[in-house]
């Protein structure tokens, strides 16, 4: 269990979040692979979420990541797709010509899906909150 904890707050949000880049082109081999995992770990290491597993792959991205409950899966994805392309093509800006003038790398939209707890885990939670009201009542 990996539970991580904010001033009043207990939490393990754990997502699994899968894009593409822009006409699904298999642009992420080579060069660009590697480049693009140091920008997403040095963006994600910007606003302190903890990067459980990820995979690039030829034409998208799996990612599993600890997202604090201070912010929402959406500003998230959008800081990381906006950011990234913005630092990929400052790189390269030899791809404006081909990607388009809009410096759009990735393809709108993204799955997500919540890696959830077992039961037991929130019945464990809910006892210790209960033992720890009991206490204070007494």
């Amino acid at each position: 269990m990996s539970e991580q904890s904010l001033a009043h707050t207990r939490w393990d949000c754990t997502y699994h979040i899968v894009w593409i880049p822009k006409y699904r082109k298999k642009v992420l081999y080579g060069e660009c692979r590697t480049e693009m995992k140091a920008i997403l770990r040095q963006l994600l290491e910007m606003k302190k979420i903890e990067i459980v597993e990820g995979a690039m792959c030829s034409d998208h991205v799996h990612l599993s990541i600890r997202i604090p409950p201070k912010y929402a899966v959406a500003e998230i994805m959008g800081f990381l797709k906006g950011k990234s392309a913005l630092m990929l093509f400052d790189r390269h800006p030899e791809w404006r010509r081909r990607m388009g003038r809009d410096r759009s790398f990735w393809a709108r939209g993204y799955y997500v899906s919540t890696i959830g707890l077992n039961e037991e885990v929130i019945k464990k939670y809910i006892q210790d909150q209960e033992d720890s009201d009991r206490i204070g009542a007494e």
